[in-house]
């Protein structure tokens, strides 16, 4: 199965999944670099990804530690998840996410902001 992943510079990459795994896993283990910092426990946002539009309803629902998280991020949206709360499997074949400031993208504005 497939998960495209667009990076920090808008590459896009198609990258093969396997059922189970995490998404932060797969990006991870594929060498695009994601922060993940505390290593898939959904408590500290910086796997963050943004999940085009159309998977969302295929998605499981967040739990509460995972809503708790993406609250304390201020670049989130709608379409935000931590990647490693989405495990991939045949209905998420084709997934696609993008990275954010939070997963290590940073835009000069939130370098400007993190200075401050």
């Amino acid at each position: 199965m497939k998960l495209i992943v667009t990076d920090c510079e808008g590459r896009e990459h198609v990258l093969e999944a396997l059922e189970g795994w995490r998404v932060m896993e797969v990006i991870r283990d594929w060498g695009i670099p994601i922060k993940a910092e505390c290593g898939g426990a959904g408590i500290c946002g910086t796997c963050h990804v943004e999940v085009e539009a159309e998977w969302l309803d295929r998605l499981s629902e967040p739990n509460d530690e995972e809503l708790d998280a993406l609250d304390k991020l201020a670049t989130a949206t709608e379409n935000s998840r931590l990647s490693c709360q989405i495990l991939m499997n045949d209905d998420l074949d084709g997934l696609r996410v993008s990275l954010t400031a939070e997963a290590g993208c940073e835009s000069e504005e939130s370098a400007a902001t993190e200075a401050a």
